[in-house]
């Protein structure tokens, strides 16, 4: 499987390059900076310490955060992590929100589950995830609305963290819609990887280093972010 060419993500680096702070995670994954929030990866992100803050909702990329590439497992050293987070926030408060399951890119969709009568079809990534996988025709950073109307009646936008390892996708998809962002610097397999995606993300971890010695902030999360 591999994904096609991302429009929306084009069309949102030019709202970036107006606003930088539209790219820049609140919590990062790396052990480096004493400036910000660093982490190594989904190990070491205090889930209770997040929902004690009032995070309602967990939602995460899949390939190269949370498993790797078109992979629809996490890895064992991430497995009591993952359950940790399950567990603190409730299974249908932690959702898959990936450009390669539940898009265009998923043929027909069949990664996902869908409703038949009362009685729901579980797809692999479902099933082997434990979580739901958001349905989505845009893809990240377009297409937030899915994601807000999913827990509109569960969380505002900013009690929704988005964790992901893409600072053109992942974070400018949830700092556009008001929600935290955590990125994930630490790729979990380069095996299998997109290989556009890898170069991009390159340049993205050479972006943020840049952004961060300037000291730009992400934007306080209760702010509106839609042009």
């Amino acid at each position: 499987m591999v994904q096609s060419l991302n429009l929306s993500g084009i069309v949102n680096v030019f709202r970036a390059i107006r606003n930088a702070r539209l790219i820049m995670p609140h919590m990062v994954v790396d052990v480096e900076s004493l400036d910000i929030i660093w982490l190594s990866d989904i190990r070491q992100i205090d889930f209770v310490k997040l929902k004690e803050q009032g995070v309602r909702v967990m939602a995460f990329d899949k390939d190269n955060c949370l498993t790797a590439p078109y992979v629809n497992h996490v890895p064992e050293s991430f497995e009591s992590s993952w359950k940790l987070c399950k567990d603190t926030f409730g299974h249908d408060r932690v959702i898959i929100v990936s450009n390669s399951a539940g898009t265009a890119d998923d043929a027909n969709h069949q990664q996902i589950s869908c409703l038949k009568c009362l009685a729901i079809i579980s797809s692999n990534v479902e099933k082997s995830l434990g979580v739901n996988v958001l349905r989505h025709t845009l893809k990240k950073p377009a297409g937030g609305q899915a994601l807000l109307q999913r827990f509109e009646n569960i969380a505002k936008p900013h009690q929704i963290a988005m964790v992901g390892d893409r600072l053109l996708t992942d974070v400018l998809f949830g700092n556009l819609n008001g929600t935290i962002t955590i990125l994930t610097r630490r790729i979990i397999s380069d095996k299998g990887d997109n290989q556009m995606a890898a170069m991009i993300r390159r340049f993205e971890h050479r972006l943020l280093d840049a952004l961060q010695s300037r000291r730009v902030q992400a934007p306080n999360v209760n702010e509106e972010q839609h042009d």
